[in-house]
């Protein structure tokens, strides 16, 4: 006889741990399975660091999601025993007019968002660490900062046990069907029941929901961390976090924090898709020299010693943005996939969204944008 539940999810990272955790707390007999440790560092929820910013360069409409998101955010802290969120402001900066600095303005102004504008003489005087070119602009909002995502994870996981979740770490998903009664889960340790399944697997979506093929597409990222030559100039107290366009893309950073180096990456690192169990995860040296002459033509104070050199993996959608649905054919089961490198911020909505779309059918946030049919 297999183990029942009222909802089984797959994947117990930044999504997962969120949706197992808001289950639990509405009184849900949830079991959450997860391939590897809980947290890892194979997927998109791992680094040290992940950005949180309310000027949303993307679409103004993500914003009343990251309302939600802090207040959820500053909830769980409470009830956890480390910090999560560090609010240092962020930087969209760039081309006065390119899409970044535009995109970034248009959130702030539609929304009421704080904000100002500064030039790249005025950012470099008040954040030293920054050189960009002449007549760039940057948007400082100061709600901006990073979130711990390991830890994140953690207090999401620890919510869940205390609300009685199961989660079961180490265990593969082999497959899913679809019953009479709901649906069955095989892994290789066991075979699960439950009403409803909710699919937050990463890069590993696509393999569960035949849909997402093409949708929900695993890139290679590799993070790195240099040793400032100035290190107050990296401080957080001294150094907001950024997003940052210029010819040779968009890139996005940290303040120096808890390990040595100032961390960075460029979107979309070197382009091309993988396997997320094949892929290359040993950095190589041209991962580095992307990065590396970046730090040293925009921040070369910024650009010393290699302290650290990590991968990780962006799941993207053609559009870039989430993908938070039921399956059109199985209505029990959900999915979120396809966070596009921009994703970990939202966790705690993702989960309540989830939770609602896997309990209710439907959400009061607004989620059209969402929509799988889309594709």
């Amino acid at each position: 006889m297999s183990d029942r539940y009222d909802v089984i999810v797959l994947g117990v990272g930044g999504m997962g741990s969120a949706t197992v955790a808001t289950l639990a707390d509405r009184g849900v007999d949830v079991l959450g399975l997860e391939r590897f440790d809980v947290p890892h560092g194979y997927g998109s929820s791992h680094g040290i660091t992940r950005i949180i910013r309310r000027a949303y360069a993307e679409d103004p409409a993500y914003v009343p999601l990251l309302n939600c998101a802090y207040e959820l955010w500053r909830d769980l802290e409470d009830s956890h025993d480390r910090r999560l969120l560090y609010e240092t402001g962020s930087l969209d900066a760039g081309p006065p007019d390119g899409s970044l600095v535009e995109g970034s303005r248009r959130s702030c102004e539609e929304h009421d968002l704080e904000y100002e504008t500064l030039s790249s003489a005025t950012l470099a005087d008040r954040y030293p660490g920054y050189d960009l070119p002449e007549g760039y602009e940057a948007i400082f909002q100061p709600d901006g900062g990073f979130l711990v995502p390991e830890q994140c994870i953690v207090a999401h996981v620890n919510r869940a046990h205390e609300a009685g979740a199961t989660i079961r770490a180490r265990e593969r998903v082999a497959s899913w069907q679809s019953l009479a009664d709901g649906v069955r889960v095989q892994t290789n340790h066991d075979e699960y029941r439950a009403d409803k399944l909710v699919i937050t697997a990463g890069a590993w979506a696509a393999r569960f929901v035949d849909a997402l093929e093409g949708v929900a597409v695993p890139e290679r990222q590799v993070l790195a961390w240099l040793q400032p030559t100035e290190p107050t100039h990296f401080a957080p107290e001294s150094f907001p976090v950024f997003n940052l366009e210029v010819p040779e893309g968009r890139y996005y950073g940290f303040p120096v924090f808890e390990v040595p180096g100032f961390k960075f990456g460029r979107y979309h690192h070197r382009g091309g898709t993988v396997d997320p169990d094949q892929m290359e995860r040993e950095p190589m040296p041209e991962d580095e020299r992307v990065l590396r002459e970046f730090a040293e033509r925009y921040f070369p104070t910024g650009a010393g010693e290699t302290m650290r050199l990590k991968t990780c993996l962006f799941t993207n959608t053609p559009d870039e943005d989430f993908v938070l649905d039921t399956l059109p054919d199985h209505p029990e089961v959900v999915v979120g996939a396809g966070f596009s490198g921009h994703g970990f911020k939202f966790a705690p909505v993702v989960g309540e969204i989830l939770a609602d779309l896997a309990l209710e059918g439907e959400t009061d946030h607004e989620i059209g944008m969402f929509s799988l049919d889309r594709f």
